[in-house]
């Protein structure tokens, strides 16, 4: 259970619903953020209010999609030929098949998210890609997410793989235990494997973090935790320089900071 001020919310209670055209999702904002057509008014309207608040969140979105093209370029380029996207969203392209693609074109991608309105997204913009595959599942429960990629031969847990987590994590409460998860899908990945993380970061603006706490009680809400505590969440990886830091700073030395500070590391397993 997440405790809030209201009660609790449990961890199906915060699972996005069957789709509703009159209410705003968490995917079609972001979608609309990264410039997108997949998204409505109400979403819309969400993400205008965002900004009006936090000018710099679309400049993040940009920032954590292509912090994410650079883990898969990584990977790709040290051998790993199998991905997987956990909490993938609404596809744009270039996607993390498109970026593995360019490197080795025999790659295998599994996108997976918990939203059903994603989901069908994933299915109907993904159909007709060989080695390409989307799958319904959280990633709160690592063990089931694992018997559908073991029992459907999608991904061989005996070669490396590369598994992405791109603004997922803050989304799980700690008592959901996010270490634990990943602890879980890090017990079951070979030797060679690369984890990408991507995490809000309490080093955001203090108007910032009033904002995200109007998540709270909510199925958007949210917990950012502290650059020590996202490090902590790579136990079991080595992480590669420059470690865990705003994202802008795997990219390009020149890039702004922004009030909306996300966190992020690429790491690689032993």
């Amino acid at each position: 259970m997440v405790e809030g001020t209201e009660g609790a919310v449990s961890a199906d209670d915060r699972t996005p619903k069957p789709f509703k055209a009159d209410q705003p999702n968490s995917a079609r904002v972001y979608d609309y953020l990264l410039g997108g057509k997949d998204n409505r008014d109400t979403d819309r309207d969400i993400a205008n209010e965002m900004l009006s608040d936090a000018p710099d969140v679309k400049t993040v979105a940009w920032f954590a999609r292509s912090f994410a093209l650079k883990a898969v370029q990584m990977a790709a380029e040290a051998g790993v030929r199998q991905f997987i996207d956990l909490g993938s969203g609404i596809p744009s392209s270039p996607n993390v098949h498109e970026a593995a693609w360019e490197i080795a074109p025999t790659a295998r991608v599994v996108y997976v998210d918990y939203d059903p309105v994603v989901h069908v997204h994933c299915e109907a913009l993904l159909a007709d890609p060989r080695g390409v595959t989307t799958l319904l599942g959280d990633i709160r429960h690592p063990l089931d997410l694992l018997d559908q990629l073991k029992n459907n031969s999608l991904i061989d847990f005996n070669e490396p793989v590369a598994i992405l987590l791109i603004g997922v994590l803050h989304y799980i409460m700690d008592d959901e235990d996010p270490a634990g998860i990943l602890a879980t899908f890090r017990d079951h990945m070979a030797p060679g494997s690369y984890l990408a993380i991507t995490h809000g970061s309490l080093d955001s603006s203090p108007q910032i973090l009033e904002v995200l706490a109007a998540t709270k009680n909510t199925s958007a809400q949210v917990e950012f935790r502290s650059t020590k505590q996202t490090e902590a969440l790579f136990a079991g990886f080595e992480l590669f320089e420059p470690g865990v830091v705003p994202i802008q700073q795997w990219l390009r030395p020149d890039l702004p900071k922004t009030r909306m500070v996300m966190d992020g590391a690429i790491a690689r397993k032993p």
